[in-house]
């Protein structure tokens, strides 16, 4: 049996000394991770640590340095003394909602694990304050049920989220804690995304719009064709990602897919019929939503048993995340900028790998789904989303690898007898409620590359290809398939014609014609 070892915080002695004993003091070396100088871990990574929670460390982790100066690095944020929090669990929950914004994965957890007379009592020391009606009106949200406390009847309303800290929908009043539950999801799928300068950065740049005037100097004619290659290539990328070889009719058959993204509305029948797009007839692969354990990794070859990487989501829990991702999308599809949505709900539907096969085509198609919801790209493209991934697989498995190692700890699976895994606890909530900000980043860097690169390197190859082939039919006559076989030669060795398409294939032409087209081949493609 594989586990985590933490332990569960078991609250007897319930009030602010308790809690006091449990914080930590100043280290420069936490959990195994180095502080770049000495400090009093904070907020949630103090929450996590004081009551040995079951939940991942946020990505940037707080303390408190001894110095008066702020440092952020190593994956630290240290602020001054003077932000030091009371070391009480309502001193740390407040200066994470300040300065963190809402980790929905670590308030569950420690949620589960204290007695409500805690969360009461942190709320009725300051009713009207919005930290304590944000943690009181979470706490509810959370957990289903309601705390005995009246509804506040006074107040200015507050936002769950802050949205200067992350990303937020506009959302509805909640008279009972009067707050605004600008929360992009629900209980059953809500991850968050960090308002970092990088996405702030993505935001104000408006892609869309780029992407529109990159394409209105192409030619119709060109673009079409540029469009047409660049679907291929896509199609092309995500096979090889999956490290699979695929047939011609597998290509086109999912390039046709791809080309109708947008247009059928996202529902769990949708995503099913697009998996058996997806995996040929086999009698090895169930179509539909998996009904066992699943994993992504190798296996010993010796003795059988998985190498673990990424453990899915329990079979049991898939129809209540989909549902919730169906759900997340249509709460933000209006209100997000498109590259957010598609990344949170693709990397999303990833994590939860809802499929024994599969999974990784329909996530990288869900991006174009969302993109093309918007009209993102221009009318017939689609951008080579895939191709850029390719080119940053590195950064791509990076990426998809940081969430799944951060959770492992906390499942715990045992080996089946056909050298899958069953998983024995309870881990839905890992799939639910994470920071999705380095997946949005991620896509926002391949549809930038998508938009300033791979469309007008395309458009201006094409370009160059038929000013190419004009030339050398107007020098002398040749059907098309003939001049590309004439460019394909030349491109494959640097501008020359090798000797055996000299002997062979082009065996007809003089010396002089062979230089011609050598020096045209060079003046173009250079």
């Amino acid at each position: 049996m594989y586990n985590s070892h933490y332990l569960y915080y078991n609250n007897n002695n319930s009030g602010k000394t308790a809690m006091n004993n449990n914080f930590s003091g100043s280290v420069t070396v936490f959990h195994g991770l180095l502080l770049p100088e000495e400090g009093i871990p904070a907020g949630y990574t103090a929450i996590i640590d004081a009551f040995q929670l079951p939940a991942p460390f946020p990505y940037v982790k707080m303390a408190i340095g001894l110095k008066h100066k702020i440092v952020q690095k190593m994956g630290w944020h240290l602020l001054t003394p003077r932000h030091q929090p009371e070391h009480t669990l309502r001193g740390h929950l407040e200066f994470a909602l300040k300065y963190e914004g809402v980790d929905l994965c670590v308030l569950k957890k420690l949620f589960e694990v204290i007695d409500t007379c805690e969360i009461e009592e942190i709320v009725q020391e300051t009713v009207t304050g919005s930290y304590s009606r944000r943690i009181w009106f979470l706490y509810e949200w959370l957990m289903g049920t309601q705390l005995n406390l009246p509804d506040v009847k006074r107040g200015n309303y507050v936002m769950v989220i802050d949205p200067i800290q992350q990303l937020a929908v506009l959302g509805e009043r909640s008279k009972r804690h009067r707050v605004v539950n600008n929360l992009p999801g629900t209980p059953e799928f809500c991850p968050l995304v960090k308002n970092t300068v990088h996405v702030h950065t993505y935001l104000s740049m408006d892609l869309k719009t780029k992407a529109i005037q990159s394409s209105s100097g192409i030619p119709k004619d060109v673009l079409a064709r540029a469009a047409a290659f660049l679907l291929l290539k896509d199609s092309q990328a995500s096979f090889v990602i999956e490290n699979e070889g695929s047939s011609h009719n597998r290509i086109v058959r999912w390039s046709n897919a791809i080309r109708e993204a947008g247009k059928t509305p996202l529902s769990k029948d949708e995503l099913i019929r697009l998996q058996r797009i997806v995996i040929s007839p086999s009698p090895f692969v169930r179509a539909g939503f998996r009904i066992e354990g699943g994993f992504i990794g190798e296996h010993d070859r010796g003795s059988g048993l998985p190498i673990v990487e990424h453990i899915s989501a329990k079979s049991e829990d898939i129809d209540s995340l989909m549902n919730g991702l169906i759900a997340y999308h249509k709460r933000v599809i209006h209100e997000f900028d498109p590259i957010v949505a598609a990344a949170v709900i693709a990397f999303g539907f990833v994590n939860i790998h809802p499929f024994s096969d599969g999974n990784g085509r329909i996530h990288r198609y869900l991006f174009h789904h969302i993109l093309a919801e918007h009209g993102y790209s221009p009318p017939g493209m689609i951008f080579p989303i895939s191709s850029a991934m390719l080119q940053r697989i590195d950064e791509y498995v990076s990426v998809l690898r940081a969430y799944s190692q951060s959770i492992l700890p906390f499942i715990t699976w045992e080996p089946t007898q056909d050298y899958n895994v069953r998983v024995l606890n309870d881990t839905i909530d890992y799939y639910r409620f994470f920071d999705a900000t380095l997946y949005v980043e991620f896509l926002y860097r391949c549809v930038q590359q998508a938009i300033e690169q791979d469309l007008p390197e395309e458009a201006r190859f094409l370009l160059k290809y038929d000013q190419f082939r004009i030339s050398v039919q107007e020098y002398i006559e040749m059907p098309d398939k003939i001049a590309f076989l004439l460019y394909r030669s030349l491109s494959q060795h640097g501008g020359r014609l090798s000797k055996r398409a000299r002997e062979h294939e082009f065996a007809e032409l003089s010396e002089k014609d062979i230089e011609y087209f050598e020096d045209l081949y060079n003046q173009l493609f250079g």
